[in-house]
């Protein structure tokens, strides 16, 4: 059983543990009526990382804490800005299983070991509003760290902690560091006791990949894929955790960084070594469909939920709500059991080792060197050619199933040429982004089209259903008729959005 919470907190350099003349000044900061002491906590923490630190390498970290309300194992993943989420489990011998799970896509599945003893002597005070309500939380922790690997090497120092409450407004914070400096108090050199008890023990943090800085070139083409490539697998890991958990939106989120790697790879082969990249981009197209089963049902109910809910009371004929109801839960679970053995698949754990190992130690081609300019034209141009060979193949068809899979497949190049301009931006500035912007259009209106297809599959699979069972059919049917509309209506719009995007002034502006 875990549970989770997001922390948005700040750090310090605490002057002195005994030296809280400064409290005081807090009061009155965005309605802080007064400071609360709230008492003294002995805190012990046993940390846990793989031999090479990979969750210290993530900014991620898990530990075994005693003491305090909330003492049980602990992992902290980070999020945006001053805030991370940190899944707690209770107090076990061993790593729980789920919190193993949580970070596997940071530890690839190496071994979690023991790798510093941190204990605090934590003072607590509560910044409270008039009404007595908690706004943030302030701890003055004395802390003493030991290396638990190799030879035993201390170090002791004193910081300080400000979180907000979970209700709080984020900008309490900027307040109260604005209190805090003008009484001397600046924020901590290291973002965590682990970073700096790693620095102080002489651990020396996560290891970078030092043999990749000596091969890429700054400001090359190569230095730009990469740069792309990094952010994407860090969203891959990131992203991992939270589609186990079944967070909102997560799957679908994974499924797109899937495919914004893959098209990358496939784009820029003349950056990097299509021998080691291709296996790569075939893993990357597995997990995406393994995960594509669980968001297509996502985006299908909530497409014929919706046009269910919008349809005259007297239109909706028979048990509509409750088949449809039906019908979701016996494929979402389905589904979801496959997202989840995905997951849990040795394949998986494959792909996020080759990934890192080709972000450590890309195999990069000769052009890789090269000023980035010209190479990522010469790539997003191919695409580009290449949707506006599909789009004009596509619009010579009459309507029918062999258009609407030629329409599918100039959907699947608009993405692909759209990711092309992503990594591109900092070299090609506006240009790329405006192609990227004018081609997403074509894209958001083929995916319409192609939604409308796939939703009368699934409706005239619930008709056949309602009419075995002696259900009437006829709302299916409407719906049915009216999805048609739709594919018709994206149909007719298309030769319009393509002339938009594909004007001479897009492509000129590339190459100048």
């Amino acid at each position: 059983m875990t549970r989770s919470k997001r922390e948005t907190e700040r750090k310090y350099a605490a002057p002195s543990a005994d030296d809280t003349s400064w409290l005081p000044e807090l009061t009155g900061v965005d309605g802080i009526a007064s400071v609360v002491e709230r008492g003294i906590d002995e805190l012990d923490a046993v940390y846990y990382d793989t031999e090479d630190l990979r969750l210290a390498g993530a900014s991620a970290t898990l530990r075994r804490r005693t003491g305090g309300a909330d003492a049980g194992w602990h992992l902290k993943l980070p999020l945006s800005g001053d805030s991370r989420e940190e899944v707690q489990a209770p107090l076990s011998d061993t790593v729980p299983d789920a919190l193993r799970d949580l970070a596997l896509s940071r530890t690839r599945g190496a071994q979690l070991t023991p790798l510093v003893r941190i204990r605090s002597t934590r003072r607590t005070w509560h910044l409270v509003d008039s009404d007595r309500a908690v706004l943030a939380e302030l701890t003055v922790d004395s802390v003493r760290a030991e290396s638990l690997r190799g030879t035993t090497t201390l170090a002791a120092w004193t910081e300080m902690e400000v979180e907000l409450a979970d209700d709080a407004d984020p900008a309490l914070l900027d307040l109260v560091d604005k209190a805090l400096h003008r009484n001397g108090i600046d924020r901590a050199d290291y973002p965590s006791k682990l970073a700096r008890a790693l620095e102080a023990i002489g651990l020396g943090g996560p290891r970078l990949p030092d043999a990749r800085a000596e091969r890429v070139e700054p400001g090359s083409a190569g230095d730009e894929v990469l740069t792309y490539l990094d952010e994407q697998v860090r969203a891959l890991a990131d992203l991992d955790p939270a589609v186990r958990r079944d967070r909102p939106d997560s799957v679908h989120k994974m499924r797109v960084t899937c495919r914004r790697l893959r098209s990358t790879l496939r784009s820029y082969r003349s950056v990097l070594a299509r021998d080691v990249t291709d296996p790569i981009r075939d893993d990357l197209k597995w997990l995406g469909g393994e995960l594509g089963a669980e968001r297509d049902q996502e985006v299908l109910m909530e497409r014929l939920g919706s046009r269910i809910g919008h349809e005259p009371p007297e239109l909706v004929l028979g048990p509509v709500a409750a088949r449809l109801k039906a019908w979701n839960v016996a494929n979402t679970s389905a589904a979801r059991e496959r997202t989840l053995e995905a997951l849990r698949s040795p394949r998986h754990l494959a792909l996020l080792d080759s990934l890192a190992t080709l972000t450590e130690r890309p195999p990069l081609r000769r052009k890789a060197a090269r000023k980035p300019k010209k190479v990522m034209v010469k790539a997003i141009l191919k695409e580009y050619d290449r949707l506006a060979d599909r789009t004009t193949h596509a619009l010579e068809l009459s309507p029918g199933t062999e258009r609407d899979t030629a329409l599918h497949e100039a959907r699947k190049s608009a993405k692909k040429t759209r990711y092309a301009t992503e990594p591109a931006r900092a070299s090609l500035g506006k240009h790329a982004k405006r192609l990227g912007k004018r081609v997403k259009a074509v894209q958001k209106v083929l995916g319409d089209h192609q939604d409308s297809v796939v939703a009368r599959d699934a409706l005239r699979n619930l008709a056949l259903a309602a009419h075995a069972a002696a259900e009437p059919s006829f709302t299916w049917g409407l719906l049915y008729g009216k999805e048609r509309a739709v594919a018709a209506e994206r149909e007719r719009e298309l030769p319009d959005v393509w002339a938009d995007a594909s004007k001479r002034r897009l492509r000129k502006a590339l190459v100048r």
